[in-house]
């Protein structure tokens, strides 16, 4: 079986920064290949995306798992379907188990993800975060997948005291941080060691968590939000109340063939 693959740096617009994702459009439908690809890779995720039924269907794999919903991994494949698959559209519409129809749509300045908004509720998993990142949150809740810790100021953000084995221990898929940013509205770092990543470097989808919260906070429907990663990345947000947008850049590092 010959497949072939694209890595795109996603939520940036220069390479070697933004969060690379593995895109195959294909209609493998093998889950144990597909993890073991998404292995290989050892990108934070490979997307996998199929053609039946007049639709496009999306799914996600981390290094170790599946994953039910992935930000820049779909603002990745966008990239490819309008430069390679379809460039007379200005929507790539997918399908995905878990989150029903995704939408990417093109605007003047970047790509931008149509994605459902997380429900947040409190948590009471302070000393978790505490004995995984150092530092008390001021707040925490629980979203659909991930914690959402808040902190007061980017530099607690910065200056993380990061114990992998304690957010692993965390009852949630992974830990997201957050404060008010001093150049943008607010700034973040996600973690999902659990799934074979560390530290995302760009993470769309704790943005349909992240998003909700700040427009409340900052009473603003659009911000612009940074990921303090090694890698760093810039996501342009809107609230629209059920569902958010989130924009960015994206750019081709390498397309090729791989040989199963």
């Amino acid at each position: 079986m010959k497949l072939s693959i694209y890595y795109i740096d996603a939520f940036t617009n220069s390479l070697f920064s933004g969060n690379p994702a593995a895109v195959i459009f294909s209609n493998l439908d093998n889950s144990k290949v597909m993890q073991n690809i998404a292995a290989e890779n050892n990108l934070s995720e490979t997307a996998f995306i199929s053609y039946r039924d007049n639709k496009y269907f999306i799914r996600w794999f981390a290094p170790e798992c599946e994953i039910d919903l992935c930000g820049h991994a779909t603002l990745a494949s966008a990239h490819v379907f309008f430069n390679y698959i379809n460039n007379d559209t200005d929507i790539f519409e997918v399908h995905s188990k878990r989150n029903g129809v995704l939408k990417v749509f093109k605007n003047e300045d970047a790509l931008y993800l149509d994605f459902p908004t997380d429900q947040l509720f409190p948590s009471t998993q302070h000393n978790e975060v505490f004995n995984s990142v150092g530092i008390s949150p001021i707040d925490l809740y629980e979203g659909r997948d991930d914690l959402l810790a808040i902190f007061e100021n980017k530099s607690d953000i910065e200056n993380l005291n990061l114990n992998v084995e304690a957010i692993k221990k965390i009852d949630k898929r992974g830990l997201i941080v957050t404060a008010p940013g001093d150049d943008c509205d607010f700034v973040s770092r996600c973690f999902f060691p659990s799934t074979g990543v560390i530290e995302d470097p760009v993470t769309g989808s704790a943005h349909t968590s992240l998003i909700p919260y700040w427009s409340k906070k900052l009473n603003k429907n659009k911000l612009i939000a940074k990921q303090l990663s090694k890698r760093g990345g810039v996501l342009f947000c809107e609230h629209k109340n059920d569902r958010v947008h989130i924009g960015g850049n994206s750019v081709l590092y390498l397309k090729g063939e791989i040989f199963i």
